[in-house]
């Protein structure tokens, strides 16, 4: 079991990255960069390289339709290139809201986009020349839809590798079975060990039918809260993770347009899922997140003494997670840095 956390994009970067160095002595194996409607994630990405050294970086996640395909091509295997090949490309379709309200782009076929673009970076890492005719890309651009002189190129400088490892971040069945089919790595959100199999399995073992051998196995990246020790105030720490849970559920999304609350229901809080939504959506956010299930907050947290948090993880990885990405409830450095030792003891 590989642990990671993420880098936050709040407060002042030049503290997270010396904080991460601290983190990457302690062992973290992994630190992860997001972007939404944030500042972008590859100037951060760029910094970290520089100033790591062994700790695997990771995009979690660039959206597909916020750069063209051979954009994200490139500016992976740029990343790859500073880090001495120790990043990771993650993407995801991100959500209407953002792509359509923060990027004034259609969120339209985020599978066969997504499909698409994993082809073509694969394409520009080999250092092909670059020619795909897809339904919705066509690189290069026909005749009759610019100037006419467009012609295939292939990248000028030789990526670290040829195959950069992709994770896509999928929540729905169908982009569930594409992850499992066409990627390294898959990152569902707010992961129960105990449903992993009946809301996914199906989905995992279609993809994998279809999946090349040369991708090894597929990779299980989630995060989790985090708190370790005896004696804590469980409770109250649980408390502290609702909010997040409620967020997404009730508030990451429209009515009838919500990915997470739509796993909340699969998980089997149906009733729970639609109450979160509308105290939510209403602006009763502190009712909605007294919503949350007990069950599904410890369910999808580590919280507790080692004991019980060392069955929790072995619950993990008898699901398939390989690599826990940490979200340490203890604000404090200090706090944060006991947490992955503790996690990497537990962990082995």
């Amino acid at each position: 079991m590989r642990i990671g956390t993420q880098v936050s994009y709040s407060g002042g970067f030049t503290q997270s990255a010396a904080e991460l160095r601290d983190l990457e002595s302690a062992g973290l194996d992994l630190a992860a960069v997001a972007e939404v409607y944030t500042f972008d994630a590859v100037s951060q990405l760029g910094y970290l390289a520089a100033v790591t050294e062994r700790v695997e970086l990771l995009s979690a996640i660039f959206p597909i339709y916020s750069r063209t395909p051979t954009l994200t091509a490139m500016t992976a295997a740029g990343l790859d290139f500073v880090s001495d090949g120790r990043f990771t490309l993650g993407l995801g379709a991100s959500g209407p809201q953002v792509i359509e309200g923060w990027h004034g782009v259609p969120y339209d076929a985020p599978l066969q986009r997504t499909r698409e673009v994993v082809e073509i970076c694969r394409q520009v890492w080999r250092r092909e020349r670059v020619e795909h005719h897809g339904k919705k890309y066509d690189v290069p651009l026909p005749a009759d839809q610019g100037t006419g002189l467009g012609k295939p190129l292939k990248l000028i400088n030789t990526p670290v590798r040829e195959r950069i490892p992709v994770m896509l971040a999928a929540l729905g069945p169908k982009n569930v079975e594409l992850a499992a089919e066409i990627a390294e790595a898959w990152e569902p959100i707010f992961f129960m060990p105990e449903r992993a199999q009946s809301v996914w399995g199906d989905a995992l073992a279609a993809g994998k039918a279809k999946r090349d051998a040369a991708l090894g196995d597929l990779q299980i990246i989630t995060g989790v809260p985090v708190a370790i020790g005896d004696g804590l105030d469980e409770s109250a720490l649980l408390d502290r993770v609702r909010p997040q849970l409620a967020l997404y559920i009730g508030g990451m999304g429209a009515r009838g347009k919500n990915f997470y609350n739509d796993l909340a229901v699969r998980y089997g809080f149906e009733a729970e899922a639609k109450e979160i939504q509308d105290l939510y959506l209403d602006g009763k956010k502190d009712e909605a997140a007294g919503q949350v299930p007990d069950e599904l907050v410890r369910a999808t947290s580590l919280i507790g003494p080692e004991a019980h948090v060392a069955e929790r993880v072995s619950a993990f990885a008898e699901a398939g997670v390989t690599t826990l990405m940490l979200q340490p409830l203890d604000g404090s450095p200090e706090g944060r840095l006991r947490t992955v030792e503790t996690m990497k003891k537990l962990a082995g």
